[in-house]
């Protein structure tokens, strides 16, 4: 199998990460910030070891500021009901995923309470006009993604925080599909919130996220229980980060995330320059293929290395089916964010997506061109 769906989550992970939940179930077995004896303590080590790693990869100051998720939707849940839940609006752009739409869709079902902007490909600066015109006087919130799921684009976000602020409303950033291969520091994303996966870009296990809090969150927790602390007070506390936390928190799965940050800070750029390079020439190749349907111009580093193509007039789905009969892991669908395939005109049968990982390999990817051209002919006599 050569695995392409690395934009849901990356396969494999680092050796480092197995070796760090293996140690925390093993020797970090208990739970974190409840007792003082010493497997309790470093359990608790390995939180703030996680918090310490996201710090630093986001630029963040205070390790406190990092909230511990289940993952980037409980993040972008928490502070999207937190910040709307006494009324106002939303503006969003038209690449969101349903991790955006749906918590604000939810908020009012008859009446929905957001705007959504266009993001115009290659000029930011109109993209930034529309954002300022969907301003309204009941604004509450500007949301944007940091990195398409379905075709990679990425909107400006430096500017539209700017923006944000300027205006004094709170930005948050979903940083899905850029956290490991765009900076996350404030300066190139300054949003108020940052949510981002741990399973993904980051190469940590499935259900843990963070919520990086540049701003003091002015809203309580979405869950209320035991933190820990101010336990004899029925009033959840709302101190960063324990009171955002309650319940026991995900130890081995924190202990791999922090080990998988670690890898991605070491590789350096050298490691979103590789993959992005992989991913123009395999556009290259795609693009002189007979039957192959592409949606976007060739990647430069306005796109994190995501690509979406069809072949022929076939569904998705049905292409996906044929690829991975020949042993090629990919995702077909809407990818769960239908404003995104709206806009590139494929709400109807989706694309199929390709995102490399920091182990997919040259060789892997020309064997990949090759199946994917064998099955585009196969697309194209299905319809004489």
């Amino acid at each position: 199998m050569i695995y392409w769906d690395n934009a849901a989550t990356t396969y494999p992970k680092p050796a480092a990460v197995q070796r760090a939940m293996d140690r925390a179930l093993t020797e970090a077995g208990a739970n974190p910030g409840r007792g003082g004896y010493p497997m309790s303590l470093r359990a608790a080590r390995i939180l703030l070891d996680c918090r310490e790693q996201a710090a630093l990869l986001c630029g963040e100051q205070d390790p406190a500021r990092v909230i511990l998720t289940p993952g980037c939707t409980a993040s972008l849940n928490v502070v999207l009901q937190g910040l709307l839940r006494g009324g106002g609006r939303a503006v969003i752009s038209d690449l969101e995923h349903n991790a955006v739409v749906r918590p604000l869709h939810a908020l009012s079902p008859s009446q929905p309470v957001y705007d959504v902007v266009p993001v115009e490909p290659g000029d930011p600066e109109e993209t930034v006009r529309r954002f300022a015109a969907a301003i309204r006087p009941d604004t509450r919130v500007i949301c944007c993604t940091c990195a398409s799921n379905v075709s990679g684009l990425c909107p400006p976000v430096r500017q539209i925080g700017r923006l944000a602020g300027q205006a004094g409303i709170p930005f948050v950033c979903d940083g899905a599909q850029a956290a490991g291969h765009r900076p996350m520091t404030p300066d190139e994303v300054p949003a108020d919130y940052l949510c981002l996966p741990g399973h993904k870009g980051l190469y940590g296990p499935m259900g843990t996220g963070l919520l990086v809090c540049r701003t003091q969150p002015a809203f309580p927790p979405l869950t209320q229980g035991g933190t820990g602390t101010a336990s004899a007070d029925f009033v959840q506390p709302h101190e960063l980060p324990e009171g955002y936390e309650s319940g026991t928190v995900n130890v081995p799965g924190f202990a791999g995330l922090a080990a998988g940050i670690r890898f991605v800070r070491q590789q350096g750029e050298a490691l979103p320059r590789r993959q992005a390079a992989l991913m123009r020439e395999m556009y290259r190749i795609l693009r002189r293929m007979p039957g192959v349907v592409l949606y976007t111009p060739e990647p430069d580093e306005e796109y994190v290395p995501v690509l979406c193509c069809n072949l022929g007039a076939w569904p998705s789905e049905q292409a996906a089916r044929l690829l991975a009969r020949q042993g090629l892991a990919v995702r077909a669908g809407l990818h769960c964010a239908p404003l995104a395939h709206r806009k590139y005109g494929t709400l109807a049968r989706g694309m199929v997506r390709f995102c490399p990982s920091a182990f997919t390999t040259r060789e892997q990817m020309y064997r990949s061109c090759k199946i994917i051209e064998e099955c585009a002919r196969k697309a194209l006599q299905s319809e004489k």
